[in-house]
């Protein structure tokens, strides 16, 4: 078992405050990512409004099964997030340390389906710039730019969030965390789950867009 007095932290009164700062903190930083990804679902309400047929057309260019398998992906590691959670609660180093793993792996797996895709949109000239495609409309170049910096911004969440639960297992398998202390298992399992939310969202924005007949 964990040592309360050792993990404690001076400028808290005992471990519950702690436990509800630290929370407090994400929740916080978790809303002002909502901000941040925000404009963004705006620029693409506005621009999606404004040119529909093109937004389709480049829609059309994505890869809807790595695209569908990605989120698959990611909804399982949403699963085994909640059941390091779960184990952690329960005392279970080992299996938490398994699940730990296993999310971080999850996640380098969506990373290297994205990569696939970003190199099938390089090889077909569809990253936004000055060698962008001539086979397909200029409006749609703007559903790349939106694509790219969405789908990107995502990728890099994600990555930080590979690094965070690749650093709790590392920490879970020394004995860092039990069913006294948990809390940045909790608190990175918001983070995780944030960043799945957020994909679930980009999903059918960008694969899932039919041309209007």
């Amino acid at each position: 078992m964990a040592d309360r007095t050792v993990i404690l932290q001076e400028q808290f009164e005992d471990a519950t405050q702690q436990h509800e700062a630290a929370q407090l903190g994400m929740w916080t930083f978790l809303a002002t990512e909502i901000m941040f990804f925000g404009g963004l679902f705006v620029a693409y309400v506005v621009y999606r409004h404004a040119y529909p047929q093109a937004f389709a057309e480049g829609s059309h260019h994505s890869n809807l099964p790595l695209g569908t398998l990605n989120t698959a992906v990611l909804l399982t590691s949403s699963l085994t997030m909640a059941l390091a959670a779960h184990a952690a609660q329960q005392n279970k180093r080992s299996t938490l340390v398994r699940f730990l793993l296993a999310t971080a792996a999850l996640g380098v797996v969506f990373l290297a389906i994205k990569a696939i895709e970003y190199s099938e949109h390089f090889h077909e000239h569809l990253v936004p710039g000055k060698w962008f495609s001539n086979h397909v409309s200029a409006k749609s170049e703007i559903f790349f730019w939106l694509y790219f910096a969405m789908t990107g911004l995502h990728a890099l969440h994600l990555l930080v969030g590979v690094g965070l639960i690749s650093m709790f297992a590392l920490f879970a398998r020394r004995g860092a965390y039990s069913s006294d202390y948990y809390t940045p298992i909790e608190v990175g399992g918001l983070y995780w789950h944030f960043v799945d939310i957020v994909w679930v969202f980009l999903y059918p924005l960008f694969y899932l867009i039919r041309p209007f007949h």
